[in-house]
C-alpha cells in the first residue's frame, strides 16, 4: 500500500475545503486536498454570485482574516452591487455577478500556488482512526480507492451535497450531487460506523438558457453600480467593465401551469421526503405557499465573458423537462429561449451539528472536523467561512495553541457557528441580518477594524494586508482627533457630522485643517458611520459587555450535567449532548429555560455540590 505523510487533510475542494486548505498551509501545516476531480475546484454549483444580504458580511470577514474569496470574486466579477443602500449601514451588503469558470480557475490557480498545500485527484472511501491517549478516537489519515492512504493527524471533511447524493428531475432519478459528477456512497457508511448521526436534506437549481435565444429587448435590465465597491480590502478598486442582468417574472399562467403537474413534482409527489431551504424555494413551493401572488420575480443572471449561459434565479425546480420547457416558453422575454441545462433538486446526507465542538471539531473523533454543506448550511459564503475556521482550528490545535472562536458580537461567523452547534438545524441553514443580535457592530465596512488584528495574531494576516490595514487605522484615529479638537461656529466638527443633513464633505470644508488630512474615502466613511451612530454604536457595545459578564461563566467540557437533580430530564440530556462552553450558549440552546441556568449557576459557583450529591 501506498502511504503519502501530511499533517491535515482537506476532502472535497468546493468553496469550505478551497479557504480550509489555504488558511491550513498559511499556518504552516503540510496540506494535503482530496478532491475527486481537478477541473472542479472552486466550482460555482448553483448561481453564479458571491456575496448578498448578511452573506456580503461573511465574505468581508472572510477577507479580514486572510481567507480568499473576497479576492477572487474582486478579480472575476462582472458585475457589483451594493444592496440595501437606501437603508442603514448595517443593512449594506455587497454582491457580485461572477464569471464562474474564471472564479474556479483562479481559486484552483490559488490553491496551486500556494505552499505546503499539495492538491490531489482521489476518491475518498474512508477515515482511519486510532486510539486516543486518554481512550477516545483520533484521526489517523484517510483511505482512498487505489489501495492508497493519506496519513494524517487532522482531517477536515467538507463534502458538500455529495453524501449519497441523488438528483431529481421529475420521476427520473440520478446519482449524483451536481450534474456531471458522482456521490461519494462510501464516506456516509464510514461516517456512521464512526457513530455519526446521518439526515437527509434537499436543495434545488433553476435551468439555465441560451442568451443567444431570450429577447432581452422586453426585459427589464439592473446595471451595476457607478462606484462598483470590491469585497477584498487589498483591493483598490473594480476596474473590469460590468455586464447588465435582466428582470422578468413568472404568470398566473405559469403558476396554473404547476399546479396541473405538482403530481410530478419530486417534493409533492413524495419521491423527496427531506427538507428544503425554506429561504430560497423552489417555483413550485412558491406558488403554494403563496397563492395569492399572481407572479414571481425571475432574475436572468449571465454566467460569464466568455460564455451565452444565463441563469434564472427565482425559479429553481425539479419538475420534469416537457414543463420545464414550456414555463420558460410561457414567460415574457423567454418565448424561444433554449434550456441548455435542466433544473433539478438534489438530496443529500448532513451530520447534524450538534455533534460539533465550536472549532468545528466532531465531538466523537479528535482531529477530525465537518465544514460546509455537510453541517446543514446552504451557501458558497456559509460553507468558505466554515472552511476557513475549520482550517485554522486543525492548524492551531497541531501547533499546541489555543482554539479560535469568533463570539456572536465579533463577527456574522461567529453568529453562523454559535446558531449551528448550540441549536442545530432542521432546514439547510443560510444566514440572514436578522440572526445577528449586533448587527450594527458586524457591518460590512469595518470587518477589518473587527478581524484583521485578530488574522494577524494567529499568523493568517501577511505583511501586505497588516501594512494597509495600519495605514486605515492611522487614518481614522487622525481624522477622529481633528473632528473632536476643531470648533466650527462654537461647535465641534464631530457635533456637525452628528445631525442627518451633514455628511463628511461638508465638514471638511468647514476645516482646512482637517481637509489638509487627505483622509481617504473608506477611512473617512469609516469615521461618517461611527460618529453618526454613536450612541447606538456604544449601547450595544454596553450590552455585550453586560451579556459577558453575566453569560460568560465557563463550563467545563468534562462538566456532568446529569448528576445534577435539579435539572429536568430534557435540561440533562440537551445540555449533554451539546456541551457548552459557556453559560450563554447554554441558554441559547433550543428548550434550555431560565430556570434550567439558575441551577446551572448554582452548581459552576459551587461545584463542591456536585461531589456532595
Amino acid at each position: 500500500m501506498t502511504t503519502y505523510d501530511y499533517d491535515i487533510a482537506v476532502i472535497g475542494a468546493g468553496h469550505a475545503g478551497c479557504e480550509a486548505a489555504l488558511a491550513a498551509a498559511r499556518l504552516g501545516a503540510r496540506t494535503v486536498l482530496l478532491t475527486m476531480n481537478c477541473d472542479t475546484v472552486g466550482q460555482m454549483s448553483c448561481n453564479p454570485a458571491i456575496g448578498g444580504v448578511a452573506k456580503g458580511q461573511i465574505v468581508r470577514e472572510i477577507d479580514a482574516l486572510g481567507g480568499e474569496m473576497g479576492r477572487v470574486i474582486d478579480e472575476t466579477g462582472i458585475q457589483f452591487r451594493m444592496l440595501n443602500r437606501s437603508k442603514g449601514p448595517a443593512m449594506h451588503s455587497p454582491r457580485a455577478q461572477a464569471d464562474k469558470k474564471a472564479y474556479q480557475f483562479l481559486m484552483k490557480r490559488r490553491i496551486e500556488d500556494q505552499e505546503n498545500l499539495t492538491l490531489r485527484q482521489e476518491v475518498v472511501e474512508g477515515l482511519l482512526v486510532e486510539d486516543g491517549p486518554s481512550g477516545g478516537r483520533r484521526m489517523a489519515g484517510v483511505a482512498v480507492r487505489g489501495g492508497a492512504s493519506y496519513r494524517c493527524r487532522a482531517v477536515i471533511v467538507t463534502t458538500g451535497t455529495f453524501l449519497q447524493a441523488i438528483m431529481h428531475t421529475g420521476e427520473a432519478k440520478t446519482p449524483g450531487g451536481r450534474a456531471g459528477d458522482g456521490t461519494t456512497a462510501g464516506m456516509s457508511a464510514c461516517l456512521k460506523e464512526l457513530g455519526f448521526e446521518l439526515q437527509r436534506f434537499k436543495t434545488g437549481t433553476p435551468c439555465r438558457l441560451n442568451g443567444r435565444t431570450i429577447d432581452f429587448s422586453v426585459l427589464d435590465e439592473q446595471p451595476g453600480d457607478d462606484d462598483p465597491q470590491p469585497f477584498s480590502y487589498l483591493t483598490e478598486r473594480i476596474a473590469q467593465t460590468q455586464v447588465s442582468c435582466w428582470l422578468t417574472e413568472t404568470t398566473e399562467a405559469v403558476h396554473e401551469l404547476i399546479r396541473a403537474n405538482l403530481h410530478r413534482a419530486p417534493m409533492y409527489s413524495g419521491q423527496i421526503q427531506s427538507s428544503g431551504p425554506r429561504y430560497c424555494p423552489s417555483i413550485e413551493d412558491k406558488v403554494v405557499r403563496f397563492a395569492d401572488k399572481s407572479s414571481h420575480h425571475i432574475f436572468l443572471e449571465p454566467e460569464g465573458w466568455t460564455t451565452r449561459e444565463v441563469y434564472c434565479n427565482g425559479i429553481s425546480t425539479s419538475l420534469p423537462r416537457d414543463v420545464q420547457d414550456t414555463i420558460i416558453r410561457s414567460i415574457r422575454g423567454l418565448e424561444r429561449a433554449e434550456i441548455m441545462r435542466y433544473g433539478y433538486a438534489v438530496e443529500y446526507d448532513y451530520a447534524p451539528p450538534t455533534q460539533l465542538r465550536a472549532t468545528l471539531e466532531t465531538k466523537l473523533v479528535d482531529g477530525l472536523y465537518f465544514a460546509g454543506q455537510i453541517n446543514g448550511t446552504t451557501g458558497y459564503e456559509e460553507a468558505a467561512a466554515q472552511g476557513l475556521m475549520a482550517g485554522i482550528n486543525a492548524a492551531v490545535k497541531l501547533k499546541g495553541g489555543k482554539p479560535f472562536v469568533l463570539d456572536r458580537g465579533q463577527a456574522y461567523i461567529g453568529v453562523l457557528i454559535d446558531d449551528l452547534v448550540t441549536r442545530g438545524v432542521d432546514e439547510p441553514y443560510r444566514m440572514f441580518t436578522s440572526r445577528a443580535e449586533y448587527r450594527l457592530l458586524l457591518r460590512q465596512d469595518n470587518a477589518d477594524r473587527r478581524l484583521t488584528p485578530l488574522g494577524r495574531e494567529i499568523g493568517l494576516v501577511d505583511e501586505q494586508r497588516w501594512s494597509q490595514f495600519v495605514r486605515h487605522e492611522a487614518d481614522i484615529a487622525a481624522a477622529t482627533e481633528r473632528l473632536t479638537s476643531t470648533r466650527h461656529e462654537g461647535n465641534t466638527l464631530e457635533e456637525w457630522l452628528r445631525r442627518p443633513e451633514v455628511v463628511w464633505s461638508h465638514v471638511v470644508e468647514m476645516s482646512n485643517e482637517l481637509a489638509s488630512l487627505a483622509i481617504a474615502e473608506r477611512a473617512a466613511r469609516q469615521v461618517e458611520i461611527e460618529t453618526k451612530y454613536a450612541g447606538y454604536i456604544r449601547r450595544q457595545e454596553l450590552e455585550i459587555s453586560r451579556q459577558e459578564r453575566v453569560v460568560g461563566i465557563p463550563i467545563p467540557e468534562t462538566f456532568n450535567f446529569l448528576a445534577i437533580p435539579q435539572l429536568r430530564k430534557e435540561a440533562k440530556e440537551k445540555l449533554t449532548k451539546v456541551r457548552p462552553r459557556d453559560l450563554g450558549q447554554a441558554g441559547r440552546i433550543s428548550g434550555i429555560t431560565p430556570a434550567d441556568l439558575t441551577v446551572l449557576l448554582l452548581y459552576l459557583k459551587e461545584p463542591d455540590r456536585l461531589s456532595s450529591v
